[in-house]
């Protein structure tokens, strides 16, 4: 018996309806699957982040379409679908891996559709039209969407390197990638001295912004920021892609860097900037590892998200590192801490007391004061923070410490959610 189209298309948008409700969890599981099969697409947190955005934008788009019966005719592509094409481009990122990830998070995004199909229909003449509906609709906005992806990632390409200085940005990613390079060689092509102190620094944009704004602010705030600091050369500045820069701080034989004066020097020179620092480092050696000092610290920013305006390496190196492996870090957290490991009110309370209390020896005088509480309140508050860990707080002091340090930085993330 046939099936008119007005029934499929109802059935379509029952199914569409209902897998809406998930939209969350259907572009999660999208976005681990790609992040797990496609390498590439983990090339730095805005990577992953825009990656996310392209996902949950195309899922939330096609389900308006079964819904709602809506013409591909009048479909643009998804904003985020276009930038996540331009970051690739400018990161060197294949464009295979950008078809790839369309057809398997397609792949995916049926799989949901289908199942919730079949959950609902058990007519197998109306589950056939729906089914080849489905498909239709759904490959052909994917079809749409992807050509102009590939048309934003060749434009791209062929633009980002006219907008790079591309000797310089060439000869900063050999010494980075560890290559033999020539010292003599790379300060005659850099226009930098690699035979001094160098801070390393990360500067990024977290609002987006028009054109070729954000780096030019970028560099400016560079330059502001070496000067303030007393560097008297130049520093060495390279654009990342459009809304972020590396760059070198010249300490000449200078060891120390005030990190007040460089807080002031964002702050003054451009508010809305974010920047991760390096420790002064020596030679091309240290070139290269304040360098990811700067790239651990901002990742630790952006994994904390909105986290500090500036971060220094050397306040978080413990953390940092751990942002290597969250999971890991997660479970170790919730180890150490206990039932004190809850994203709420009051175990935030409790933690930020037994951080001070740890950091002034266990003193519950310099502790009370330094919270402006009276000193019952802070012996109480140990007493419950030693309740949910399960042990005193003497017990694995060092564990203690670094995983308060952890929940501070990371929050929510590694945290476990609070009981609605």
């Amino acid at each position: 018996m046939a099936v008119d189209g007005f029934e499929s298309a109802k059935l379509l948008s029952a199914v569409a309806s209902r897998v809406d409700i998930h939209v969350l969890e259907v572009s999660r599981d999208i976005w681990e699957h790609l992040l797990a099969e496609i390498p590439q697409l983990s090339e730095g947190q805005a990577v992953v982040d825009i990656l996310r955005a392209n996902i949950e934008e195309n899922v939330a788009a096609l389900l308006h379409i079964f819904e709602h019966d809506i013409s591909l005719s009048n479909i643009e592509a998804p904003t985020a679908a276009l930038e996540c094409a331009r970051r690739l481009a400018q990161r060197k990122i294949p464009l295979s891996a950008l078809v790839r990830a369309q057809r398997m998070g397609h792949r995916r995004f049926l799989q949901w559709c289908l199942g919730e199909l079949h959950r609902q229909c058990d007519d197998e003449a109306l589950s056939a039209s729906t089914t080849w509906r489905m498909l239709e609709v759904s490959f052909g906005y994917v079809d749409q969407v992807t050509e102009r992806v590939i048309e934003t990632y060749e434009h791209e390409r062929e633009r980002w390197p006219r907008r790079q200085t591309g000797a310089r940005t060439s000869r900063v990613r050999e010494i980075l990638d560890g290559e033999r390079v020539d010292p003599g060689w790379a300060e005659s092509a850099l226009g930098y001295r690699m035979g001094q102190h160098h801070v390393g620094i990360a500067l990024w944009m977290p609002e987006p912004t028009r054109g070729s704004e954000a780096l030019v602010r970028l560099d400016r705030l560079s330059r502001q920021i070496a000067e303030k600091l007393g560097c008297r050369e130049e520093p060495l500045v390279v654009a990342r892609d459009e809304t972020s820069s590396w760059a070198w701080l010249p300490f000449g034989a200078h060891r120390e860097i005030s990190w007040g004066l460089l807080s002031s020097a964002v702050e003054d020179g451009d508010a809305t900037a974010r920047v991760a620092a390096g420790e002064p480092e020596a030679g091309m050696a240290g070139f290269r590892r304040t360098h990811r000092q700067a790239r651990r610290a901002q990742e630790l920013v952006l994994t904390a998200n909105p986290g500090a305006r500036v971060t220094a390496y050397r306040q978080v190196a413990p953390v940092a590192l751990m942002c290597a492996d969250l999971d890991d870090t997660r479970a170790w957290v919730w180890s150490v801490l206990g039932g004190l490991a809850v994203d709420d009110e009051h175990s935030a309370r409790l933690r930020e007391t037994l951080q001070i209390f740890l950091a002034t020896g266990c003193s519950y005088t310099a502790t009370a004061s330094r919270q402006i509480l009276h000193k019952n309140t802070v012996q109480y508050r140990i007493r419950k923070a030693e309740e949910a860990i399960g042990r005193p707080v003497q017990e694995r002091r060092t564990d203690l410490e670094v995983s308060l340090l952890a929940c501070q930085y990371l929050g929510a993330s590694i945290l476990r959610k609070a009981a609605s």
